[in-house]
This record gives C-alpha cells, structure tokens and sequence, in this order.
C-alpha cells in the first residue's frame, strides 16, 4: 500500500513526543497521538508544523514492530495510526475479531522487485531464490506479479486469493523465502532478487538502478494497497482525527514526501467512505 516486524524478541517502541512551542516536550493531554513507523522522515515535521497552525497538538509514537500500531491503537494508547494498506488492516481486523477503519488515504507505492545480480527478471535463472515478506497480507501482490512475469505458476491460475501455498514449485521457475518485511533488503545480497518495501528500501539506500520488475499501482483491483490512516470505529467520523488525515494532503506536507530520497508512491484521495467499503469486502472475503 507502500507494508504490511519480528526482528526483535520483545518488540521495541521508541517514542517521540512532539510538543508545541512551549510546552517544554512534556506529553500533551490534549495532544492527538499518532503512530508511524518512520518518523525520522522529515515530512513528520512539516506535518507536526501544520497541524498546529490549525491549533492541534500532535504527538508521534514510531514503532519498531508491525505488530504493535494497531493493538496500541485498539487499545487506546494512540488516536490515528499511518503505517500499513487496507488489505493488511482488513486482516488485522478478522484475525483479531477488531473493527478499525480508514478514515483517509496517503498513497499507494509501486510493487518492486529488486535485485543486486541480475539486471532484469529474465536473467534471475531457473532455481534462483526470491525473497518477500512473510506477512500473509503482503503476498498476494507479489505472488501475481511473479506470476505475470512467468517467474511462478499458481494452482488453479491466479486469483486475489492467491496464497504462497498455490505456488507449484515443479513448475515454477524460481523458490521463494518468505521473511520477515525488514530483512529482505539485507537479504539482496545472498538471494536474486527481493521485494522490498518503500520503506526499508529508502533507508537501504536502494534505487531505481537495482529494480528489475514494477507493476502498475493504478489498477482499480489494487485499491487495497492504498495506504491510510486508521482509527478506531468510534471515532470514525471524528472531525479533528478527519482534518489530521486530510492533512497529509497539504501541498506543503506532500511537497515534503515527495523530496524525500527514493520516494516513488502515488498520493491518493479516496473518501473515507470509498475505503472503508473496500475494508469491508476484503473482510468478508477473508471471513469465508
């Protein structure tokens, strides 16, 4: 959506309390907490800057585990989380029987297929070892798009629920290694190719120069990957958390997105309602 961490034992939050001017760093009751997971990107700043300018505090909390935004939020702890699409949100909520939704879109990100040995998807040879995250609701997307470019054949054919199961390793040209999202950039030096999500691939230091395969992130079928802000049902239609959502619009603060090194998403403006719609069929869908 752009993605979707177990690299540690006990998963680590640091925290970052972002005040007004003033308020000497100390934690804002008032304050609206919003947790990321790149928050040394420095269009949080611009972010925090303007938000302000329209008199709300904004507090971040980064977490270092993709597990940990969406309990902190059920939980209260946070009011808005950015970090993840609608697909991933959706199986969030059905895994742990949860009901929070979008409530406004940032962008989608191309899928991207990196490699460091080969210079296009038909130099990867037969048996050669690609790498993706082991995350369940970040695989279908790569699993099509290896199949669209013959690298794998699913059983039954393609399909948006296609599992890693469907993979018939006979037939297919390459294995694949499912591992967790924050090492398939390291991985890159070991296997042919990795998807990397833009968000370790940034900090990697990977660019176009190593991406070998890309899809299209404009097809209506991939409105699941749209990246959004989550909140709690409750508060779904909560006009302060709505403003902080659109926000991320703001020319200033996408101008700031878009400086940033290796930013390749697509910012997006689905309504609310358009994305929460689109949450409650994936749900459903999972649920059968």
């Amino acid at each position: 959506m752009r993605s979707r961490l177990r690299l540690l034992l006990i998963p680590l939050v640091s925290v970052l309390a972002v005040a007004a001017v003033g308020c000497g760093g100390e934690d804002r009751s008032d304050a609206v907490h919003i947790g990321v997971n790149d928050l040394s990107l420095p269009h949080w700043e611009v972010y925090r800057k303007k938000a302000a300018e329209q008199g709300i505090t904004v507090e971040f909390t980064n977490f270092t585990d993709y597990n940990q935004p969406n309990p902190a939020l059920a939980q209260g702890r946070i009011d808005l989380n950015k970090f993840q699409h609608v697909r991933y949100l959706a199986n969030y909520n059905v895994r742990n029987n949860d009901t929070l939704v979008p409530i406004g879109a940032t962008e989608i990100f191309p899928l991207t297929l990196y490699s460091r040995k080969h210079k296009s998807v038909a130099d990867i040879p037969k048996g050669g070892e690609i790498t993706l995250s082991n995350n369940p609701a970040n695989q279908v997307r790569p699993l099509l798009g290896l199949a669209a470019a013959g690298l794998i054949v699913l059983k039954g054919g393609a399909s948006w629920d296609s599992k890693i199961e469907d993979v018939d390793p006979v037939a297919s040209r390459v294995k694949l290694t499912p591992i967790d999202p924050t090492l398939t950039a390291q991985s890159l030096g070991s296997v042919d190719a990795a998807f990397v999500d833009d968000t370790f691939a940034r900090p990697a230091g990977l660019t176009s120069n190593e991406v070998i395969y890309t899809d299209d992130p404009e097809r209506p079928e991939l409105k699941q990957y749209i990246n959004v802000f989550a909140a709690r049902a409750a508060d779904k239609d909560n006009p302060t958390l709505l403003k902080l959502a659109q926000l991320y619009h703001d020319p200033e603060v996408e101008a700031a997105v878009r400086a940033e090194t290796g930013y390749q998403g697509i910012f997006k403006s689905n309504s609310a309602a358009d994305l929460q719609a689109t949450l409650a069929e994936l749900e459903a869908r999972f649920r059968r």
